[in-house]
């Protein structure tokens, strides 16, 4: 019987499953080079650890790996339902504030080693007595590669940005659609089919690169005041056909380049991204050497925490 401890968290509301120990030796070169050998040679333990039957098309998960940069204490590799992220947002919070619940990191800067480039991430201090579950993550630069793009659907032309965030984003404002909870069959079906005209059409980030994510963007939800409770609500199709319940990190830091952009947002202007469920990120940049370097800050909530087993003899052990 083979058993895989995890730690499961969810940051605003999209749940993060943290695997902190290997069963096999990745090697000693940088993140990238040890998701490109665990591409090559594991990836069974990813569908073992995120499909059903003991998992699901909305779990993300972290596995911790040693980092090759010195001047990172951590280094992880994001993975879903249908393959491997460059970066996560949500994740590298839930990552964290898992982290500081393990009593492995205290509050103060932590420097995490991801695929696509080193992150920092802040965690805050907390209530005495509590683990610390809010954290800010200074995330890798952003840039928006393409500007308002037309996409035709059953006649129907909208227009999207293509922008960087740690993944590739189509960020469409033009959809007329309500982003709400009652809606999500209607904005899963619409967001796929942009994602694939995006595909015939030859539409891609920089270098070739898929378009693995699209983001529809509306006005956010008001409070009893009537006044809105953050500056833009969001629905974010994931590259597996599951939405964001988060307000997604790398999303967010998409659409800051290009609010930066359009000359809506000042640097270390605070802008307040809702999600389709509610949550709420907050949202910055800085510009360093004329790139820009967004920061997200959100909470995570420690949820659960097992050991999978994984008997031989099952047939579906490795996944549905």
């Amino acid at each position: 019987m083979k058993k895989i401890p995890y730690l499961d968290s969810h940051t605003g509301g999209e749940p993060t499953r943290l695997i902190t120990s290997l069963p096999f030796d990745l090697g000693t070169g940088s993140v990238a080079d040890k998701l490109s050998t665990l591409k090559a040679h594991h990836d069974d333990l990813r569908r073992t650890v995120l499909l059903e039957p003991r998992g699901s098309d909305v779990l993300v998960g972290a596995y911790l790996v040693p980092p090759a940069d010195p001047t990172c204490q951590f280094g992880v590799i994001y993975f879903n339902n249908v393959g491997y992220l460059g970066m996560c947002g949500h994740g590298t919070i839930g990552l964290i504030a898992s982290l500081a619940y393990m009593g492995k990191v205290t509050p103060g800067v932590i420097r995490v080693e991801t695929p696509v480039g080193v992150v920092e991430a802040t965690l805050h201090k907390n209530e005495a007595g509590k683990y610390p579950n809010k954290v800010s993550v200074q995330n890798i630069p952003a840039y928006r590669h393409l500007t308002h793009i037309p996409v035709t659907i059953d006649g129907k032309t909208v227009h999207g940005d293509v922008a960087w965030g740690g993944n590739w984003f189509f960020l469409v404002h033009d959809h007329g659609m309500d982003v709400n909870m009652g809606n999500l069959e209607a904005l899963t079906d619409f967001s796929w089919r942009v994602r694939e005209q995006l595909t015939a059409n030859g539409i891609t980030g920089a270098n070739g690169a898929e378009i693995d994510h699209v983001e529809l963007f509306a006005p956010a939800s008001t409070a009893l005041s009537a006044e809105p409770v953050a500056d833009s609500k969001s629905f974010v199709l994931c590259p597996g056909k599951a939405y964001d319940r988060s307000p997604c990190g790398t999303g967010t830091s998409a659409k800051l380049a290009c609010l930066y952009g359009d000359g809506k947002l000042q640097v270390g202007q605070i802008w307040k991204q809702q999600s389709v469920v509610g949550s709420i990120f907050e949202g910055s940049i800085q510009i360093q050497d004329n790139r820009i370097i967004p920061t997200i800050t959100g909470e995570a909530w420690v949820m659960s925490e097992g050991t999978i087993l994984v008997d031989e003899r099952d047939p579906f052990g490795k996944g549905i």
